[in-house]
């Protein structure tokens, strides 16, 4: 194109030059056509070099083609191999998935053994006392018991190593360090020993782990004195002796139940009022029979000291007053002595029988008390259950522990009572006796003298 416009320049400039130069036409031919001659030379010269380079380019491109083909028939050898190889591993794929569905059928079987286990791990091991000892043990099996996926080498040897630690450390007493929560809420760091996985105690005390908080703390109320003892004595115990101590296989809660059984007090607070009444009936007909018996007591022992003088009589006791009647009547028949002896023998009984009548009265009121406590109680507990239904057995539990506590307890105060009376009464019996028999002498003896 640039030839093209080169030549058509040219001869624009030819034609101008023509109807320029009219007058030296002839003289310009000439140099025209020389002009035109080297233009034509010099184009074809340009033509050539542009059909070199034509040819030169057409055959850099030939090969350009060539090399492209060889490169579309290598990826297409290629994409063949490709295509021959994915068959086959879609072929092997099928294969391991085949296998890889029978083998997970076994570790599907395993995996269902290893969360249930790990379950139970976790039950048994948040509820031990052994954990008191070493904390946190729960945190790795509840992830393997909340898992979705297989687990691996390392959390199946930390499932097996917790178990072996529960089973290895229940064999062991330990003694360690920790917090201990008193029943005030305060915390302090004491000295605790663990019984396998039963029991866990300090200096003084059983103590229970709390599950809910983690925390070890004592049962809520001091046990028994007969538990405490084996307590303090497993305590000051030497290394290598022997020392008996009880064992609570429910990890506390049979220690925690006995220390919430009634005491004592309770339990006489369950009598309420009339139980009171039933105290006090008991305490007076005690302190009666308490008193008497020391006072014939007393007397007995100035009787036998008044029998070894008979001479001399004292008035200070029963058989020396009889003996001063004696005295006094000495020259009487023996009828007249006889009464005179029994007149002074039935004013000696009533201070000999004081209070026992009372004793007895008492002896019999308590069981009655004690009745009328068991009505009471049952009349509270028929309102109850009418005000309230038989929902909540706690609701009557107060008025039925009023029906049962006062019973016993006016029998309990009968029991004594009875016998208190029993022996006063013998007592009396035994002074009484001796009088008579003191008595029945004297008439003997004065009777024979009066014979003779």
């Amino acid at each position: 194109m640039k030839k093209f416009i080169k030549s058509m320049a040219v001869i624009a400039t030819l034609g101008l030059s023509v109807g320029a130069v009219s007058v030296n036409a002839e003289t310009k031919l000439d140099q025209l056509l020389e002009q035109v001659k080297k233009d034509r030379i010099s184009e074809g010269k340009i033509n050539r070099e542009r059909e070199n380079e034509f040819k030169a380019a057409r055959a850099d491109k030939q090969a350009l083609l060539n090399k492209g083909k060889r490169q579309l028939k290598a990826e297409q050898d290629r994409g063949d191999r490709l295509a021959k190889q994915f068959s086959q591993n879609e072929r092997t794929l099928g294969e391991k998935a085949a296998e890889l569905e029978t083998a997970k059928g076994d570790l599907g079987e395993i995996f269902g053994v290893v969360r249930r286990q790990a379950n139970d791990t976790i039950g048994a091991i948040t509820g031990s006392i052994i954990s008191a000892q070493y904390p946190g043990r729960e945190a790795l099996l509840g992830k393997l018991a909340e898992a979705k996926e297989l687990p691996n080498i390392a959390e199946l040897e930390e499932l097996w190593i917790a178990l072996q630690t529960e089973m290895t450390e229940s064999g062991k007493i330990a003694k360690f360090d920790t917090e201990v929560v008193d029943n005030e809420g305060g915390v302090s760091t004491q000295s605790v020993t663990r019984i396998g996985s039963f029991n866990l105690m300090n200096d003084t005390n059983y103590l229970i782990y709390n599950v809910q908080t983690s925390q070890v703390q004592p049962l809520g109320r001091a046990a028994e004195s007969q538990y405490l003892n084996t307590v303090t004595g497993f305590a000051a115990a030497s290394a290598g002796s022997l020392v008996p101590v009880y064992i609570d296989p429910s990890k506390g809660s049979i220690l925690r139940l006995n220390t919430q059984k009634a005491t004592l007090k309770e339990r006489f607070d369950a009598g309420g009022p009339v139980g009171i009444i039933i105290t006090i009936v008991l305490a007076i007909g005690l302190s009666i029979a308490i008193v008497r018996f020391f006072s014939l007591f007393l007397l007995q022992a100035k009787m036998r000291k008044q029998m070894k003088n008979t001479e001399t009589p004292n008035t200070n006791n029963p058989l020396g007053r009889i003996l001063t009647v004696y005295q006094e009547n000495r020259n009487t028949d023996v009828e007249s002595l006889e009464l005179k002896l029994d007149e002074a023998i039935l004013r000696e009984l009533p201070s000999i029988d004081r209070g026992l009548n009372l004793i007895k009265i008492f002896a019999a009121i308590a069981p009655l008390l004690g009745l009328l406590g068991t009505v009471i109680g049952m009349i509270l507990t028929f309102q109850q259950i009418t005000l309230f239904g038989t929902g909540d057995p706690k609701i009557m539990a107060g008025s039925i522990s009023m029906a049962l506590v006062t019973t016993a307890e006016g029998l309990i105060a009968a029991l004594p009572l009875i016998l208190a009376h029993a022996i006063v009464s013998g007592q009396a019996k035994s002074v009484t006796n001796l009088l008579d028999q003191q008595s029945a002498g004297i008439v003997a003896a004065h009777s024979e003298k009066e014979s003779a």
